[in-house]
C-alpha cells in the first residue's frame, strides 16, 4: 500500500501505535501537519498517517481545491446522516487496510479528525465495533446524536467556543449523551478559539492521551487481580488503547 507523503514512522524499532488523521471538507492531508508533529514528538514509535478524502471538493468556487468525505452542497440535518452512511464503507476499509499494513490491532489504533474528518471518525466507531481504541475529534460533531456507547472506545472531544463554522453546541450535547450511555468520553471546550487546530486544543489532546485511562484497562486489571498481583506499565496506559 502507498502511504501518504505526510506521515511519520519510527526511525528504528517496531511500530507500536497507529494514528490515522482525517482533514476537514475542502482540505487535504497537509492540513493535519500540526497534529502529525505533536504525535510524532510524543510517540516516536507510532505510525502517524494523514489520509486525503476520496472525493474532490465540490463546494463554492474559490472555497478550496482539496477533498471531501461527503458533499456539503445543500446539506441539512435531515440529509447529513445518509451522506455519512454512503461514505462510511470506504472510510472503514481504509482503516482496516492500514491496520493490516502496519500489523496493529484496533486497540492500538486511534482516529483523529478535524471538522468533517472528525464527523467521519466519530460515526465510524458508532457504526463498527473494534475499529479503534480512541477517537480524537477536533471541531466536529456526530452526524446523528449517539444512541449507544461505542464499545471499548475512548472518545475525546475538542472544540473552540468561538467556532462559527461548526458551533460547539452539538459537541457538548454529544458529551452529555455519551456520559449518560456510560461511554468513555472527555470534552475540552476552550474560549477564544475558532474553527482551527489550535495549539491549545492539541495540548489538551496530548494530555488526554497521556492521562486518561480507558475503562477497558481498568476492567482487565480487575479481572486479573484475583489471580495475580498485576502492575500496569505506563506503555499500557497511554496512546490509542
Amino acid at each position: 500500500m502507498k502511504i501518504s507523503a505526510l506521515a511519520h514512522t519510527p526511525d528504528s524499532g517496531p511500530v507500536e501505535l497507529l494514528y490515522l488523521l482525517y482533514h476537514g471538507v475542502g482540505g487535504s492531508a497537509s492540513d493535519m501537519a500540526p497534529l502529525v508533529q505533536r504525535l510524532a514528538s510524543e510517540y516516536p514509535q507510532a505510525a502517524v498517517v494523514c489520509i486525503d478524502a476520496p472525493e474532490p471538493f465540490d463546494g463554492v468556487p474559490g472555497g478550496g481545491a482539496g477533498f471531501q468525505w461527503f458533499s456539503v452542497q445543500a446539506i441539512t440535518e435531515a440529509n447529513r446522516p445518509e451522506r455519512i452512511a454512503a461514505a462510511m464503507p470506504g472510510f472503514i476499509a481504509i482503516v482496516r487496510q492500514l491496520q493490516q499494513h502496519f500489523g496493529l490491532p484496533w486497540e492500538r489504533t486511534a482516529l483523529a479528525g478535524f471538522s468533517q474528518g472528525a464527523i467521519m471518525a466519530l460515526e465510524a466507531v458508532q457504526a463498527e465495533s473494534q475499529l479503534a481504541g480512541r477517537v480524537l475529534a477536533f471541531s466536529g460533531r456526530h452526524g446523528t446524536p449517539p444512541d449507544h456507547a461505542p464499545q471499548d472506545v475512548c472518545v475525546h472531544l475538542f472544540h473552540g467556543l468561538a467556532d462559527a463554522v461548526v458551533p460547539h453546541g452539538p459537541t457538548l450535547d454529544s458529551a452529555k449523551r455519551l456520559v449518560a450511555l456510560d461511554a468513555d468520553v472527555t470534552a475540552d471546550l476552550l474560549p477564544g478559539i475558532g474553527h482551527e487546530l489550535a495549539p491549545a486544543l492539541l495540548d489538551k489532546a496530548i494530555a488526554q492521551l497521556r492521562g486518561f485511562i480507558p475503562k477497558r484497562l481498568w476492567r482487565e486489571a480487575y479481572e486479573q487481580a484475583p489471580l495475580a498481583n498485576t502492575v500496569a506499565s505506563s506503555k499500557n496506559l497511554t496512546g490509542p488503547a
